[in-house]
């Protein structure tokens, strides 16, 4: 017999087509679906149903993460001063020394740590294998099982090496024939279409600067014969910009646009330096960003034009970007960040804390092709849902829950449900030892960088 679950008691954001919200509300969850919401007092439920005072919270969508490289998590605190060029080339060498084992610890602490901050469905986007590293992409597979996060892990890619002319040392590129066979194989192996899917697989090439334009048409070609999605590093630089018109005459978005990279299968990361014909032709194909605010902050790289982007009809949704560019890896830090560089870039009316927090949910559903399964608080929807507490000394005052959760200190997670099952309770994961999993990240990038020299 399927668990039921009741959150009763708490402020409510749905972030539903009419954007409905209540200030005292209910949600009832039976298995992994959301069966009921509304306003008031719960609905009598079952005898063996658990409960979750929800008093003194506010109940979100869980947050979709669009960007992540979860190896990274081991590469924390390095290169802290680099731009992105600098950056990838200091840290090129550590990360050549990856293994099956590191990406396993790797993953599973930048997990947890995703989990812990309200995040129910998180992207990876790995594209360094190194020759003896091992199964990279079951390791992360694997922690995401452990940790209980939905996944949409990409099999990126690189292989355009520094000797033609490419960013990254040949030593960490792949052949094109062994990318596309290593690809075809994930997908086979890994992929799940239905439609409460735990693990779904996109193809991924690194960038402009580290692939070749064959291994892009190809590998647009093999996704779309699979029914899988694809996803880029694009326009996170003006560096980026400049390699583009030197080796291509043409912009990163234009390159894309030449290789048939557009379309409602296809997202992009960062997507900072647009044109407006960018922005328009996204916007025509429904072609997808995800916006990484903390990182692109980092790295120094530039403000997206996301206001834009949102009021031309692109899909956009949030994402924390490698640990290595965000050292926190926070989800909730992100709809925060991404209203403060709005507004830096456009005005205080440039972006709303309710919009922001539409990006962290049902934005990044859409991205993902998700929209009917997850981001928003429904009847029929899966059961992702991340339960706030908002009765805290830090956000004492605040009247408004939404304002208080995007623009106050990052809330403790009362409760936090994937698929209805609970993964963070009280502020803790509960399907991890997070002490454990510390000590060995400590131990891995000690390892790593050792390794490295």
């Amino acid at each position: 017999m399927d668990q039921v679950t009741v959150i009763a008691g708490c402020a409510i954001a749905t972030i539903d087509e009419r954007r409905t919200e209540y200030s005292r509300g209910y949600v009832v969850v039976r298995g992994n679906r959301i069966e009921a919401v509304g306003a008031g007092e719960a609905p009598e439920a079952d005898a063996g149903a658990r409960r979750i005072d929800g008093r003194g919270c506010l109940l979100t969508p869980g947050l979709v993460n669009t960007h992540h490289h979860l190896y990274q998590w081991i590469t924390r605190g390095l290169a802290t001063d680099h731009t992105l060029f600098e950056w990838l080339t200091t840290l090129y060498p550590i990360w050549a020394g990856i293994d099956e084992d590191a990406v396993r610890i790797a993953a599973t602490g930048a997990l947890a740590a995703l989990a812990r901050t309200g995040c129910t469905t998180t992207t990876d986007h790995h594209y360094l294998f190194p020759r003896e590293g091992g199964d990279l992409l079951g390791a992360e597979i694997t922690a995401a099982a452990d940790v209980g996060l939905r996944f949409h892990p990409c099999r990126g890619s690189m292989d355009l090496g520094a000797s033609a002319g490419g960013l990254p040392p040949d030593h960490v590129v792949e052949s094109l024939d062994d990318i596309l066979t290593a690809s075809a194989e994930a997908v086979e192996r890994w992929h799940d279409p239905s439609f409460d899917s735990m693990l779904r697989i996109a193809l991924a090439p690194c960038s402009p600067f580290s692939v070749t334009p064959e291994l892009l048409r190809e590998s647009a070609a093999l996704a779309r014969t699979a029914g899988v999605r694809l996803h880029t590093h694009l326009a996170e630089t003006i560096d980026e910009q400049d390699y583009c018109a030197e080796a291509f005459e043409c912009t990163p978005a234009q390159y894309l646009e030449r290789l048939g990279w557009l379309g409602p299968d296809v997202w992009y990361a960062h997507a900072v330096h647009l044109d407006d014909h960018a922005i328009e032709a996204m916007a025509q194909t429904g072609t997808g960003v995800a916006h990484c605010p903390t990182s692109n902050a980092r790295l120094g790289a530039g403000i997206a034009r996301t206001a834009d982007l949102v009021c031309a009809g692109v899909p956009v949704g949030l994402g924390v970007d490698g640990a290595a560019s965000n050292e926190s890896g926070s989800m909730i830090e992100e709809p925060r960040h991404a209203l403060l560089w709005a507004r830096n870039r456009g005005g205080p009316r440039a972006m709303t804390v309710r919009t922001a927090l539409e990006l962290a949910t049902i934005g990044g559903a859409r991205v993902l092709g998700r929209a009917a399964e997850i981001g928003s608080i429904e009847a029929g929807k899966l059961a992702d849902l991340a339960l706030w507490r908002l009765d805290t000394a830090a956000h004492a005052g605040i009247d408004d829950p939404v304002t208080a959760l995007v623009l106050g200190a990052p809330p403790p997670l009362a409760a936090l449900l994937v698929n209805g099952r609970q993964v963070v309770r009280d502020g803790e994961v509960r399907t991890v030892a997070t002490d454990v999993v510390a000590t060995e990240v400590t131990r891995a990038q000690a390892a790593l960088v050792a390794k490295a020299g």
